[in-house]
C-alpha cells in the first residue's frame, strides 16, 4: 500500500482551520511545518518560560496532507479550500509515500550513544558495543532524557566523574529516570527521582525496573516534599532549564547536605552568570564544563 502527501504552502492565518478542513475532506493525517525551516528565517514557536515568541505560529507554513494514493488530491484540496473560505487556490505539490516498516525506520534512527569514558545509552533492539561498560536500556519515549540532549551528557559526565559509592542522590526534574539511574549504577544509595510530570513518573518507573534500579524512589514534588524521610542528599542534580532553576535556587541548595555537590544543566552559556549570581546566597557555582553553546553548573556546600 502507498500514499500521497499534498504539500501545500499557506499562510499562518489560514494553516490551523485549513488543517481541519483536510481531515473534514478526507486526509488520513496532516502536519505543520514551518515553510522556512532550514533558512535563516527559520524561527522557533516556543522558548523559555518567560520568554515565548509573540506568535505561536509561522509566518509561512507549510500544511502537509497524508492521502490514500488513489484519492483525488486536487478535490480533497478544493473542498477544503471552499469549506475555510479561501476563494484563491493554493500552490501545493505532491510526493509519493511508499509503505515501509515504520518501526524499523524509526528505530535506525536511533543508535547506541557513548557517553564520558565507559557509559553505554542503548535502545532495546540493540546490542550493547561494548561489553563490560557501564550499560543503561533506555527507548526513545515521552520523557525527556536518552542522552543525546547535550545537557543531559554533560550531566552523565560530571556523575561519572564525582558520584562515589554509597553517597545519596536526588534527580530533580529525573524525565526518564537516566540521572538516577545512572547514580544507582555508579553505586549511590539511597537514590531518588522528582519530576512534576506524573507520565515522566511512569516512564521513570518502568525505565528503572528494565535496567534493575528497582530501588530507586520516584515521587512527584508534593508527596516527596511532604512525606519522604530523606531531607538532604551528598549529590543533588537538576537538568532543567534557567528560568525554573533560578525560582528553585533556595529549594535545591535546601536538598544538598553539608559537604554536598549540586550540579546544574538545561542552562546556556549566556544565561550561565544569571543562574550563578541567584545560587551565590547559597552554593558557589561555576562553570563545570561546556558543550554545543550549553553548560553544566556545579558546586559543593559549605560544611
Amino acid at each position: 500500500m502507498s500514499w500521497t502527501e499534498i504539500v501545500i504552502e499557506a499562510p499562518h492565518a489560514h494553516a490551523e482551520q485549513l488543517s481541519d478542513a483536510l481531515m473534514e475532506a478526507g486526509a488520513l493525517s496532516v502536519s505543520v511545518e514551518d515553510a522556512d525551516e532550514g533558512t535563516e528565517a527559520e524561527r522557533p514557536l516556543f522558548g523559555e518560560p518567560g520568554m515565548e515568541p509573540e506568535q505561536h505560529a509561522w509566518d509561512r507554513s507549510r500544511v502537509v496532507a497524508l492521502i490514500d494514493a488513489g484519492a483525488d488530491a486536487e478535490v480533497i484540496l478544493r473542498e477544503a479550500c471552499e469549506q475555510c473560505g479561501i476563494e484563491q487556490p493554493l500552490p501545493f505539490t505532491l510526493r509519493n509515500v511508499a509503505e515501509q516498516d515504520w518501526v524499523r525506520v524509526t528505530q535506525s534512527q536511533f543508535d547506541p550513544i557513548h557517553i564520558g569514558q565507559n557509559i553505554w545509552v542503548v535502545p532495546s533492539w540493540h546490542d550493547v558495543p561494548e561489553p563490560g561498560t557501564l550499560v543503561l536500556e533506555l527507548d526513545p519515549g515521552l520523557a525527556f532524557g536518552t542522552g543525546s540532549h547535550p545537557t543531559t551528557r554533560l550531566c552523565m559526565e560530571w556523575l561519572e566523574q564525582n558520584v562515589v559509592a554509597g553517597q545519596s542522590l536526588l534527580d530533580y526534574g529525573c524525565g526518564s529516570g537516566i540521572l538516577a539511574m545512572l547514580g544507582r549504577k555508579l553505586g549511590a544509595s539511597p537514590v531518588d527521582g522528582v519530576d512534576i510530570d506524573p507520565q515522566a513518573i511512569l516512564s521513570a518507573q518502568d525505565n528503572g525496573e528494565r535496567n534493575h534500579c528497582n530501588d530507586i524512589h520516584w515521587f512527584l514534588p508534593e508527596p516527596f516534599g511532604a512525606e519522604h524521610a530523606v531531607t538532604s542528599y551528598h549529590v543533588v542534580a537538576a537538568n532543567i532549564l534557567s528560568g525554573p532553576l533560578k525560582l528553585m535556587a533556595p529549594m535545591l541548595c535546601g536538598r544538598v547536605a553539608p559537604g554536598g555537590a549540586l550540579v546544574l544543566s538545561g542552562v546556556l552559556a549566556r544565561q550561565a552568570d544569571e543562574v550563578i549570581a541567584a545560587y551565590a546566597p547559597h552554593i558557589a557555582l561555576s562553570v563545570w564544563a561546556e558543550r554545543e553553546g550549553w553548560v553544566a553548573l556545579a558546586g559543593s556546600k559549605e560544611s
